[in-house]
C-alpha cells in the first residue's frame, strides 16, 4: 500500500532535476514519476511514509530559487487514481432488460492548470463520493493542464466535482469543473 505521494511541478527541466535530487537526498522515498510535461515543465512524484514524503517535498521546494508551479503531499492516495492515470478503467454499468449496457447517470470533469493539482483533485474526488474515475490526463498535449473525468450518480458526481474543484480553486489553478447529468452514450463509448 502506498502511504503517501508527494508531487512537485516546475517551470524548467533543469530546476526540476535539482528538485528531484534534493527530494531523493531528503529521506527514504522512491520516485514514482519524473518527466517532462508540455510547455517545458517538469514533474516529480515520490512515494514513501508520510513524514518522509513531506520532508522530501519540503526539501525539493527549498532547493529551487524559482520556478515552482505547484506541489502537494497526498496521504493514503486512493488507488483509483492510478487506474485512471493508466487509463485502465472499464466502466461496470448495469445491463438493461434488452441486454444493452446502460449509460452512467452523470459525467464529471475537473480541469486544472497543473499536473500536480489534477492528481490531488482526482484523489479528493475519489474519497468524497462513490464515483468511478475513468480518465486522468496529466499535462501532455494540453499545454501543461490536466483533467480528471468521473462517472456515477448525479448526486455523487456533483459532490466529487465540488470537492475536487474546491481543493484546486484554493490554489488558483482551477480551469473548469462540470457535471453532466445523463451524458450521451456516444460521449462515453470508449469506456463502455
Amino acid at each position: 500500500m502506498i502511504e503517501a505521494v508527494g508531487i512537485i511541478e516546475l517551470t524548467s527541466i533543469g530546476i526540476g532535476i535539482v528538485a528531484q535530487d534534493a527530494m531523493l537526498k531528503a529521506g527514504d522515498v522512491r520516485v514514482l514519476l519524473a518527466r517532462t510535461l508540455c510547455s517545458g515543465k517538469y514533474i516529480v512524484a515520490v512515494t514513501g511514509k508520510v513524514a518522509e514524503v513531506t520532508a522530501a517535498v519540503d526539501k525539493g521546494v527549498a532547493a529551487i530559487p524559482a520556478g515552482l508551479i505547484d506541489h502537494c503531499v497526498i496521504p493514503k492516495i486512493h488507488l483509483a487514481v492510478f487506474k485512471a492515470l493508466g487509463q485502465a478503467v472499464e466502466l461496470h454499468v448495469p445491463v438493461s432488460d434488452a441486454g444493452d449496457r446502460m449509460t452512467p447517470k452523470a459525467l464529471g470533469v475537473v480541469e486544472t492548470f497543473s499536473g500536480a493539482s489534477v492528481l490531488e483533485a482526482a484523489d479528493v474526488a475519489a474519497k468524497a463520493a462513490q464515483v468511478t474515475l475513468i480518465r486522468l490526463h496529466l499535462a501532455m498535449a494540453l499545454g501543461g493542464k490536466g483533467y480528471v473525468m468521473m462517472t456515477g450518480s448525479v448526486m455523487d458526481v456533483q459532490a466529487a466535482v465540488d470537492a475536487a474543484a474546491e481543493i484546486v480553486r484554493k490554489k488558483g489553478l482551477l480551469v473548469s469543473a462540470v457535471t453532466i447529468p445523463g451524458p450521451s452514450r456516444e460521449l462515453l463509448a470508449e469506456y463502455l
